[in-house]
């Protein structure tokens, strides 16, 4: 370790680059890769991760807000970048200043984007979302092509795509993506009858690309599985992906604990024997949840230790009695692989009751992101550099 960081996660752009060129393999040369990148790229880091994507094969990127959208102009990055969610019409001077491509479903924002668009002098691409049976954002099946028609009549925008998205694709039971996939087609079908073409249809995320080839159209849109995770603990990845996430700390405090010893708040924890506690700079203020308290465990020389009374907003105590030489600055991996142990997202988000997602997204910025590829640091984003 050769940085001040107390806490950090390692990205490995390899693994990144890797897994957009799996996904390649398994879509074919004719589907463009459009990762999704919200959340702060599920809190891997949005613009570098996103810069990895595109050098490895990606051709658009896909975000929620136009806010994300706008940190990766910023970024230098002109890829098409999609936002998927929801922009209200005082939103559309921003989308226009920042070329990106909105998802409608309503008029007046149709409307708005198109007169910010012609003050900036362009053309924007837009897409439609269709709620084929998510129950969220977009528009319902039937009203898509009232809609469309009213939208090619607006200048300055092009209708580009129309997508959704499937809600239990990660299930084991198919039965519903494909009602959902057959409404999409039949809505694309009636575009086409209307004379409506549809430049770029897309519906896959990351457990479609992998199960229903025939819901790939012209774009797919990867998320948990270019990050490396699986989508679901109920199956297993057809391709080989690679996790790119390594969560790591160091010892910052070991001593020796009496027998009857409580730890942290509430003694929730109380030695039954002479105890190692060797103190993590590591909390629910960095993004890990208070919920581990007494379940998690971390790894240090390579082996397992179990996390010991409460997490704190900025630390935790683990038991490293059964950890030979335990001593101040020694490396911490809380997610990732240390030596031959290894440690998974999933296996943290099982013990907090959640998903894998939310392991990663969790992430708050004041944990440093140091990005390797071959090994090495290329990148750092870390408060204050």
């Amino acid at each position: 370790m050769d940085h001040a960081f107390v806490n950090w996660a390692e990205i490995d752009l390899d693994a990144i680059a890797f897994n957009v060129q799996a996904i390649r393999r398994q879509v074919g040369p004719g589907v463009e890769i459009m990762p999704a990148v919200k959340g702060n790229a599920y809190g891997h880091g949005a613009a570098p991760v996103s810069k990895a994507a595109l050098q490895a094969g990606a051709t658009r990127l896909a975000v929620h807000r136009a806010i994300e959208g706008g940190e990766l102009r910023q970024a230098g990055i002109d890829a098409p970048v999609l936002v998927m969610g929801y922009t209200p019409p005082d939103g559309a001077p921003y989308i226009a200043q920042h070329d990106l491509t909105a998802s409608l479903m309503t008029l007046e924002f149709a409307q708005a984007l198109s007169a910010a668009v012609g003050a900036v002098g362009r053309t924007l691409p837009v897409h439609i979302k269709v709620d084929t049976g998510m129950s969220r954002y977009g528009l319902m099946p039937d009203e898509v092509l009232e809609f469309a028609r009213a939208l090619v009549k607006l200048p300055n925008l092009q209708l580009e795509g129309l997508f959704t998205h499937f809600a239990t694709a990660d299930s084991l039971d198919l039965t519903h993506v494909r009602r959902q996939l057959a409404v999409f087609n039949e809505v694309l079908s009636a575009l086409h009858a209307a004379g409506i073409e549809i430049p770029l249809p897309h519906a896959s995320n990351s457990a479609a690309i992998m199960r229903l080839p025939e819901a790939r159209f012209k774009a797919v849109r990867p998320g948990i599985a270019f990050y490396g995770m699986p989508p679901s603990d109920d199956w297993t990845p057809t391709f080989e992906i690679h996790p790119a996430l390594t969560l790591k700390s160091r010892v910052c405090r070991v001593r020796r604990l009496p027998v009857g010893a409580g730890v942290s708040y509430g003694r929730t924890f109380v030695t039954q024997r002479e105890t190692v506690a060797a103190l993590v700079p590591v909390g629910y203020g960095d993004g890990f949840h208070r919920i581990l308290s007494n379940k998690a465990q971390v790894l240090i020389r390579g082996k397992r230790a179990p996390l010991i009374g409460r997490v704190c907003m900025d630390q935790f105590v683990v038991d490293a009695t059964e950890i030979p030489g335990v001593e101040l600055n020694d490396e911490v991996v809380l997610v990732g692989r240390q030596g031959s142990e290894q440690i998974s997202a999933e296996e943290v988000a099982r013990l907090a009751g959640t998903i894998n997602y939310e392991v990663t997204t969790s992430l708050l910025p004041r944990v440093a992101r140091l990005y390797l590829r071959g090994g090495k640091v290329v990148e750092t984003t870390a408060i204050g550099e």
